[in-house]
C-alpha cells in the first residue's frame, strides 16, 4: 500500500490549530500525532505550511456535456485542485439538462473518466420530472436542485403545484437556487424602456433585485418548514435574506442550511464601473452594506457555507451588451486564496475559513468520512503558505475560459500542495493529470 507522511505542519481542523505530522496510508488517514517516526513512501517536510482539510465546494458549472467551449470537468478540475478544491457537486443546467436518471448516469461516468478531484452531480428538477426526481439514490448524489428563478430551457420551477409536491416528497436535501421571476422581469422591463439594450452594468442588482431573492428565499423556506424538507438555499446575496435561518442549532442539526459564495463576500455594486460584466452574477453582486451583513452571518452561523458559483463564460460572450452577456464566472482556482486573504485582513480567521469551505460541507451534505483531518478519513488535503505573495493574471489562470474576474489581485497565502486520496493531484504550480478522483458517497437514512 502507498504511504505519505506529511511533517511539521501546522494543522487547522475542528476550530484549533496545532502542530503535528499525518502519515497517510492507501488514501486514507492512518495516524495523526504531534511527531510520527514512520518510513513512507514520500515524505514532506511542511514546516512553515499550514495543512488544511481539502477544500469541498458544493456549487460549480463545470458546462459538460454541451457547453465545453467554455469549460469542462478535465479543465475546470484541474483549476480546482490549484485552489485547494479537493471534491466539487455540479450543477444539472448542462445541455442536455440533467432532468433524468440516465443523463445523470451519464454525467458520473464522465466524472469518473475526467475529474482529477472529487466529484458529485446534482439531480436537476423541472416542471414536469418528478418521478425520475424521486428515483435519485440519496447515498450516491449529493441532492436535487430547484431554479426557483430564472434558467435556460426547462428548468425554471414556477409551477406551485410542482413545488409544492416536490418539497412534500424529496428523499434527500433539495438546493435552491432563489429569485423570483416575476419581480426580475418587471424590473427588466423598465430597465430596456429607459436604456435599451445599453443597461448599464451597474443596474444588474436593481433588476434582479432584493426584492427578488428574498421573495423566492422565503417561499423556499416556508415550504421546507411546512414539510420538514432539508433546504439549502445557494447563494445568498443580501442582509434581509439572514433573518431566514436561525444559528441556534449546531449544523447537524439544521434542517435548512444557507450559504454565500466568494464574490458576494469579496465585490460589492462600486466594482460593477470597473469589472463590467466581469462580475454579473445572478443573483447578483449588491450593496457593499450587504456584503458586509453576509460576512456578519458567516461569523455568527446564520450562513453555513462558502462556496463559488464557478460558473465560466468566454470573454467573447461575456463582451455583449448587458442584455446578452451571460452572468457567471470562473472562482475555483481562487476561492481559497481569496478567503485566506481576508484572514490576512483579519476579517475571518483560519479556523473559520476551514470551518465553512471544508467542515460544514461535508455536515451539510453528510459526505462520508471527508471534510476533516481525522484518523480513518480520506486524505483530501491541502497545503497552504500563509505569506508567499503572489498576483493573479492571465498567464497563472488555468480555467478553459482564460480569465479571472480578480486579476490583478494580490494574494498573500498560495497553495503549495493538494491531495486527492492521498495522491498529490497539485504541487508547486504543477497538476499531475493522471490522478482522477473518487465518486462522493453520502450517509444518508
Amino acid at each position: 500500500m502507498a504511504t505519505l507522511l506529511i511533517q511539521n505542519a501546522t494543522l487547522v481542523n475542528e476550530g484549533k490549530s496545532f502542530e503535528g505530522d499525518v502519515f497517510i496510508r492507501d488514501g486514507i488517514i492512518f495516524e495523526i500525532a504531534p511527531r510520527l517516526y514512520k518510513a513512507a513512501d514520500e515524505v514532506i517536510d511542511a514546516r512553515g505550511l499550514h495543512l488544511l482539510p481539502g477544500v469541498i465546494d458544493d456549487q460549480v458549472h463545470f458546462r459538460q456535456p454541451g457547453l465545453t467551449h467554455k469549460a469542462d470537468i478535465f479543465t475546470e478540475s484541474r483549476a480546482a485542485a490549484a485552489g485547494g478544491i479537493t471534491s466539487f457537486m455540479e450543477m444539472p443546467n448542462t445541455v442536455p439538462q440533467t432532468l433524468t436518471q440516465e443523463l445523470l448516469a451519464a454525467k458520473y461516468k464522465m466524472g469518473a473518466e475526467n475529474s482529477v478531484v472529487n466529484y458529485s452531480f446534482f439531480m436537476g428538477a423541472s416542471n414536469d420530472n418528478l418521478e425520475e426526481l424521486l428515483k435519485t439514490d440519496p447515498e450516491t448524489v449529493c441532492g436535487l436542485k430547484i431554479f426557483m428563478g430564472s434558467s435556460t430551457g426547462d428548468m425554471l420551477v414556477d409551477d406551485v403545484e410542482v413545488l409544492d409536491k416536490i418539497f412534500s416528497r424529496a428523499p434527500m436535501l433539495v438546493a435552491t437556487h432563489c429569485e423570483k421571476e416575476e419581480i426580475i422581469q418587471r424590473n427588466y422591463a423598465l430597465a430596456r424602456e429607459k436604456y435599451g439594450d445599453n443597461i448599464p452594468w451597474e443596474m444588474h442588482p436593481v433588476i434582479r433585485s432584493a426584492e427578488a431573492c428574498y421573495a423566492s428565499s422565503s417561499q423556499a423556506v416556508e415550504l421546507a418548514k411546512k414539510y420538514d424538507t432539508r433546504l439549502h438555499i445557494l447563494h445568498i446575496s443580501t442582509a434581509k435574506e439572514i433573518s431566514l435561518f436561525e444559528n441556534v442549532l449546531p449544523l447537524e442539526k439544521k434542517r435548512i442550511t444557507a450559504e454565500v459564495c466568494i464574490h458576494h463576500l469579496w465585490f460589492d455594486d462600486s466594482w460593477y464601473a470597473q469589472k463590467g460584466s466581469l462580475i454579473k452574477w445572478n443573483p447578483a453582486v449588491k450593496t457593499a452594506a450587504d456584503r458586509t451583513a453576509l460576512l456578519a452571518g458567516l461569523l455568527d452561523n446564520h450562513l453555513d457555507i462558502i462556496a463559488t458559483d464557478h460558473a465560466p463564460h468566454t470573454l467573447e460572450e461575456k463582451s455583449n451588451l448587458y442584455p446578452k452577456a451571460p452572468s457567471g464566472g470562473p472562482l475555483v482556482q481562487h476561492a481559497l486564496p481569496a478567503m485566506l486573504e481576508l484572514v490576512h485582513l483579519g476579517r475571518l480567521t483560519l479556523e473559520k475559513v476551514v470551518e465553512k469551505m471544508c467542515h460544514a460541507p461535508a455536515i451539510c451534505f453528510q459526505l462520508r468520512k471527508r471534510g476533516f483531518i481525522r484518523e480513518g478519513y480520506h486524505a483530501d488535503l491541502v497545503l497552504v503558505d500563509l505569506n508567499d505573495p503572489w498576483v493573479v493574471s492571465r498567464e497563472n489562470v488555468l480555467y478553459k475560459c482564460g480569465w479571472s474576474p480578480l486579476e490583478g489581485q494580490t494574494f498573500s497565502a498560495r497553495v503549495k500542495s493538494t491531495f486527492v486520496n492521498g495522491q498529490k493531484v497539485y504541487h508547486e504550480g504543477k497538476v499531475d493529470d493522471s490522478i482522477r478522483g473518487q465518486r462522493l458517497l453520502f450517509d444518508r437514512k
